[in-house]
């Protein structure tokens, strides 16, 4: 396979990075080729411009915008690594889904669209949040992220099987969890497109007219 990863986060050294590099070391032992967006290294402009906006009159998207969504276009599979910021995705983050994925490309532009005009590939989210498991349990904040992530977000980008895992308790090395979670992503690089636990996508159920209720995943 040839793996997409896109990271995010301003500070090179990281423990974004460092789960990153496992996701990158454990995809290449297993033969994936992998190219690596860094949206802050690489200055990826996320604001989403005018000049943007005029896709939604079928105006080609500009240029960077175009080149982002050749390396989706060309991957079999893709990893998102960055950090839980104010319990959402970092702004920059937010900047690429808004510009890179967009309307007539990702989605159709259509009321109430639902799915996605990409075709399927397997995707791992791997989201490092400061909080622990028991405070992200506490008020339902990892519940509704897969629920809003799974169904609300990816789901029109054609992420499919998905697994989402939220990396718990990061911020403090003397707590414990580091060795764990960059076990977790150097086995989540050797399993993209053979993972077990991936999830299905939106399209199942709306093709059985289930009602889509979130999950809850949290990996030490």
């Amino acid at each position: 396979m040839h793996v997409l990863v896109v990271v995010c986060h301003p500070n090179q050294d990281s423990f974004t990075h460092a789960i990153a590099a496992e996701v990158i070391k454990g995809a290449q032992s297993k033969g994936h080729t992998v190219k690596v967006v860094d949206l802050y290294k690489d200055d990826f402009q996320p604001v989403f411009t005018p000049r943007d906006w005029e896709q939604f009159v079928g105006v080609p998207m500009p240029e960077d915008v175009l080149e982002q969504q050749s390396f989706v276009e060309e991957s079999d599979g893709i990893f998102l690594v960055f950090p839980i910021w104010w319990y959402q995705f970092p702004a920059m983050l937010k900047g690429y889904l808004d510009r890179v994925w967009s309307v007539g490309w990702c989605y159709k532009a259509e009321r109430n669209p639902e799915g996605t005009l990409l075709p399927h590939r397997p995707c791992t989210v791997l989201a490092l949040a400061g909080a622990t498991s028991s405070q992200l349990d506490r008020w339902g904040y990892d519940r509704q992220i897969h629920h809003l992530w799974r169904y609300g977000i990816f789901g029109y980008c054609g992420f499919e099987p998905l697994r989402i895992t939220i990396l718990d308790d990061c911020s403090y090395t003397e707590y414990g969890k580091h060795a764990g979670h960059l076990q977790t992503a150097y086995e989540a690089g050797q399993k993209i497109g053979e993972d077990p636990e991936a999830l299905p996508g939106i399209k199942p159920f709306l093709d059985q007219g289930l009602n889509i209720q979130g999950e809850k995943h949290i990996e030490a």
